[in-house]
């Protein structure tokens, strides 16, 4: 099969769109499939352009680069036009067999006028609940200033117009990939027509091996000779609840102390605000922010710790949570769409409510040894059903099921008409 993915983001740019869709790509190449990554160019110089360059020729897919707009969001995300020229130019160039998007703005728009002109199954995946990222559109952002009238607009905009926009672009795709189950139902809920199919993005053989002697180094070197050592992946941005987990965090040392570290990994614009809040908490002294880590590198981490703490309630998947889990780590999180589908409440870590000490308390409980063990084993086997060779195999019966459905449709149609 020839495949061409459609990414409005991906690597050097840190997520989970580009983790997942690099994996993808991957696994469906050892399968011997041929993947083409449709993706951003970065860089504001001629170093970093080289510098991508490289690392796309390093990767096992190729990956064919799109000019986007000048001005980026705050988070560092760019903004592609609508139906970028270097991507039509290459499917009139080249024959694919399925078209898979990633995200249903810009390069999913792009995506359904390449089906429509060369009758090719679109496969879409449902990465993102958007209406939790309007914050990043300039005109939607608010704060205690905004008029009820700018407020009123967020509203419409997050409870009407982004489900009726879903709705929409679903029902244009042949085939749509929800990452849990809880992001599938969300999807059915708003009236989407198209055969939604449960797919989380899997993990690499690598992030089941174990680096013990690199993670014992971390921890000596982070949490020293303090108790616990506990860790959270994710970037520093509003919706993923940090103020929520600052807070907990400041109630974890009433309970506990100063006998545990936590090492925040990752960046984004609320970093220094984050810095202030965690000195205003007087909780400098029990956390350390790490800033970005190479993917390849973040299994060190995990393994060098007892806990992952995870606050945010806007994750499809969480694929960070499985990853946790393949270092056998615990997750103490809060009750959310894709956090639910992946920890089992007292199997395999805790869930709660969005109440600091209630989530500080679960971290106390789950530092108990006997406790803690107990947990460990059970986050190996989620982790193991999620191993990325498995489900590629699963992507590609998907792909073929859509494609004899495709062809079953436009055979009907020919028979009415």
């Amino acid at each position: 099969m020839k495949i061409a993915m459609l990414t409005n983001n991906y690597r050097p740019f840190v997520g989970g769109v580009p983790i997942s869709v690099e994996r993808q790509a991957r696994e469906l190449i050892k399968r011997g499939h041929e993947v083409t990554v449709f993706a951003p160019a970065y860089g504001d110089t001629v170093e970093d352009q080289e510098r991508m360059k490289e690392e796309d020729e390093k990767g096992e897919e190729k990956v064919i680069r799109f000019q986007t707009r000048k001005k980026k969001m705050e988070n560092g995300m760019v903004c592609p036009t609508f139906c970028p020229k270097e991507i039509v130019e290459q499917f009139k160039r080249q024959e694919f067999d399925y078209i898979h998007v990633h995200h249903p703005m810009f390069v999913g728009t792009c995506g359904i006028y390449l089906k429509k002109k060369y009758g090719i199954p679109l496969i879409y995946t449902y990465h993102t609940r958007y209406e939790d990222y309007l914050h990043y559109i300039p005109g939607l952002k608010i704060d205690e200033h905004s008029s009820q009238l700018k407020k009123h607009v967020l509203t419409v905009a997050k409870e009407k117009i982004v489900p009726t926009y879903m709705k929409w672009f679903a029902d244009q795709c042949d085939l749509v990939l929800a990452p849990s189950n809880g992001m599938k139902q969300m999807l059915e809920a708003q009236g989407a027509t198209t055969r939604v199919e449960i797919f989380p993005t899997g993990l690499d053989s690598e992030f089941y091996e174990q680096v013990q002697i690199r993670a014992r180094k971390i921890r000596e070197h982070y949490a020293g000779n303090k108790k616990h050592l506990f860790v959270t992946v994710s970037r520093l941005e509003k919706e993923k609840n940090y103020d929520f987990l600052l807070n907990g965090i400041a109630r974890l040392k009433e309970l506990l102390g100063v006998d545990f570290q936590v090492l925040i990994i990752g960046d984004g614009s609320q970093g220094n605000e984050l810095k202030k809040k965690a000195s205003a908490l007087d909780i400098e002294d029990v956390i350390t922010f790490i800033g970005n880590v190479p993917n390849r590198k973040i299994k060190e981490y995990l393994q060098s710790a007892d806990l992952f703490l995870f606050s945010s309630k806007s994750e499809t998947q969480g694929i960070v949570l499985v990853e946790a889990m393949a270092a056998g780590l615990p997750v103490i999180a809060l009750h959310a769409t894709g956090v639910d589908d992946i920890v089992i409440d007292g199997v395999n870590g805790y869930l709660t409510e969005e109440k600091e000490e209630l989530w500080a308390k679960k971290i106390a409980v789950a530092c108990t040894p006997k406790i803690r063990k107990c947990l460990q084993i059970s986050a190996w086997e989620t982790a193991e059903k999620y191993r990325a060779e498995t489900l590629a195999l699963k992507e590609e019966m998907l792909y073929n099921q859509c494609s004899i459905d495709l062809q079953e449709k436009q055979m009907q149609y020919l028979i009415i008409h």
